[in-house]
């Protein structure tokens, strides 16, 4: 089975607000995130990962049908998160055999997408799925199970771009044109308007 994890613990301090409550479309992005994740039909459990700000970020999302789990750990970087949403994945879910690594600011990330990552995975065996963009394999990208111990030794502001790049024989891509627009300032949200 495959789990998608939810990377929502970020201060978002380029921001200078929370990002996973900015609205977009009637929904904050981490509503839309999650509903994204639970449509996608892909996938049997959904792990949000909570960190700065929960007490008014929580409030927005206990009523899915989704797993959350706060990280303490939440001010060493993304690695952090990426472990505790891993760890916390496979506690939930013992037969967990992939999961999908997905920020929550990434505003055009559809159902479509992770089926596409799960799709491309059945059809061949290589461990790493990612989305292309850019020039670049990121996130969302999902992983066999054979990483995960490579993804709970993660440290600081490492995320899963390091397994990808160390791993670049084992990658395969779907593509994904418009991962490349996340929402990291003002002006990022801005232009999701226009």
């Amino acid at each position: 089975m495959t789990g998608i994890i939810i990377l929502a613990a970020g201060s978002s301090s380029r921001l200078g607000t929370p990002k996973q409550n900015l609205m977009y479309q009637g929904k904050t992005l981490l509503q839309r995130a999650i509903h994204t994740a639970l449509t996608s039909a892909c996938c049997e459990s959904v792990l949000v990962v909570l960190g700065a700000n929960e007490g008014i970020i929580r409030p927005n999302i206990s009523d899915q049908q989704i797993h959350i789990t706060y990280n303490s750990d939440w001010e060493e970087g993304m690695a952090s998160s990426i472990r505790k949403g891993v760890a916390e994945l496979q506690r939930l879910e013992p037969l967990v055999t992939s999961v999908i690594i997905m920020p929550c600011d990434q505003p055009f990330v559809d159902s479509l997408l992770l089926y596409q990552l799960t799709a491309r995975k059945a059809e061949n065996d290589n461990g790493i799925v990612a989305s292309a963009y850019k020039n670049i394999y990121g996130v969302p990208a999902l992983f066999d199970a054979k990483y995960f111990k490579s993804l709970e030794k993660l440290t600081g502001s490492e995320g899963a771009n390091k397994l990808i790049t160390a791993h670049a024989d084992d990658v395969m891509s779907v593509p994904f044109a418009l991962g490349a627009i996340d929402i990291d300032t003002i002006e990022d949200y801005e232009r999701l308007h226009f």
